[in-house]
């Protein structure tokens, strides 16, 4: 769409900071008001508004959309986000090892486990461990306790929280993300074992190499995101 305002700027509301459009409050695609938590969420996004050029383009403001994900969506469908982001728990990817080749088996061993001994730390919550594709029955009260950490989270940081764990396909890394444990990169590289490896051995094409770009991207936005509201700080229980 055509850019028809001349300037962003943040505005101070009763509740939290506004973005305004040549003074006329900035709404989200469902018509709410956006009312951010953050000045500093607020200025980013007003930046996000000010960068575009001739036309807008809403894929070049990952910020605006995740806060418009948080009020148009989290805030009406909480249980729903909740739920949806949980359930990574009961198969996260990082539960499924191989065995053979034995240099992935390493990796995984050398990655992924750190992560998940941090998780049994942090929140109580010991997932357990299978090799091969099979389901492994996790236990409902460890489920129960990650479901928990997901629900604290406050419309905001569980809309970060949602794109983190779709984009990386683990609960557990995405709350490493969220938590200050793990950066992006860290995450991407994660998330992404299995696929390096068979690049390595197989060669690179080009549609993979896309995908990769885009989960770097995702991750990084998420993280913003997290950081700039203050939910992603640098974690001190490691």
């Amino acid at each position: 769409m055509k850019r028809v305002y001349d300037i962003a700027a943040v505005s101070d509301c009763g509740d939290g900071y506004g973005v305004t459009l040549d003074g006329k409050p900035l709404c989200t695609p469902a018509h709410m008001t956006l009312v951010l938590p953050k000045r500093v969420l607020a200025e980013a996004i007003a930046d996000e508004w000010n960068a575009q050029s001739e036309n807008v383009e809403p894929e070049s403001m990952p910020l605006m959309r995740l806060a418009s994900m948080a009020l148009d969506w989290v805030v009406t469908q909480r249980e729903v986000v909740i739920d949806e982001v949980a359930d990574y728990g009961g198969a996260d990817l990082l539960c499924y090892r191989i065995e053979h080749p034995q240099e992935l088996a390493r990796r995984q061993k050398e990655i992924w486990h750190p992560v998940l001994d941090w998780a049994a730390r942090r929140f109580d919550a010991p997932l357990a461990v299978t090799n091969g594709v099979l389901p492994v029955t996790q236990d409902p009260q460890v489920l129960a306790k990650l479901r928990a950490v997901v629900a604290e989270h406050d419309s905001f940081a569980l809309a970060g929280l949602h794109a983190a764990t779709h984009a990386s396909g683990s609960l557990i890394l995405a709350l490493a993300l969220a938590s200050g444990h793990c950066n992006a990169a860290a995450v991407a590289v994660a998330s992404q074992l299995d696929e390096a490896y068979q690049a390595e051995k197989w060669g690179r094409d080009a549609e993979a190499e896309a995908r990769l770009a885009a989960l770097k991207v995702q991750l990084h936005d998420a993280e913003r995101f997290l950081t700039l509201l203050g939910a992603a700080t640098p974690d001190t229980s490691r």
